[in-house]
C-alpha cells in the first residue's frame, strides 16, 4: 500500500525536511516486508491566493485515483499509536492500494474535501503548523510499521 502525504505549502530544506526524509526512509525499510510503502510527500501551493477552495482543487489533482483519503483535522479522531497501526493494517488488508493523508493550509481543509474523507485524524485539540504535522505524521507512519512488524521501537 503506497502512502502519500498531500500537503499545502512548500517545505524548505532544514531540520523538518531532514526528519521527514529520515522517518520516510525508516518507514519504507520497515514497511516493505509488510506490504507498506513507499511513503511520498506531495506539495501544492496556491500562488493566486484563492483560499481553502483553491487549495482543495490543487489537492484533489494530486490525490491518487481510488485512494483512501485521511484528512488531518483537529476535529478528527484522536488515536493511540497502536490503534493507528491497526487502522493502517486494516486499510492494507482491505486491499487499499493508495492511502493519502491530507494536510491543509493555514485555514485548514476546505469543507468539501473534508466531507469526501474516508477518515479524519487528529493529533489532539491543538493546531500544529503544517511542517510539524508532516514530521509527526511521518514519525507515526514509521511507528505504525514498527508496531505491525513487532519491532521494539514502540514501547507500550
Amino acid at each position: 500500500m503506497r502512502v502519500h502525504i498531500c500537503a499545502v505549502g512548500r517545505l524548505r530544506a532544514g531540520p523538518e525536511r531532514d526528519l521527514i526524509d529520515d522517518y520516510s526512509t525508516r518507514f519504507d525499510r520497515t514497511g516493505r516486508a509488510l506490504g507498506l510503502g513507499p511513503l511520498s510527500v506531495h506539495e501544492v501551493e496556491d500562488k493566486k491566493g484563492g483560499g481553502m477552495s483553491a487549495e482543495a482543487q490543487l489537492l484533489e489533482r494530486i490525490l491518487p485515483k481510488n485512494c483512501v483519503i485521511c484528512c488531518m483535522d483537529e476535529r478528527g479522531t484522536v488515536m493511540t499509536s497502536p490503534d493507528f497501526a491497526r487502522r493502517i493494517g486494516d486499510w492494507r488488508d482491505d486491499g487499499c492500494s493508495d492511502l493519502a493523508f491530507v494536510i491543509g493550509g493555514a485555514d485548514g481543509i476546505d469543507p468539501s474535501l473534508r466531507a469526501r474523507a474516508d477518515f479524519k485524524l487528529s493529533f489532539g485539540k491543538m493546531v500544529w503548523p503544517h511542517m510539524l504535522a508532516r514530521v509527526m505524521l511521518s514519525e507515526q507512519m514509521y511507528r505504525a510499521a514498527s508496531i505491525l512488524s513487532g519491532s521494539p521501537y514502540h514501547r507500550a
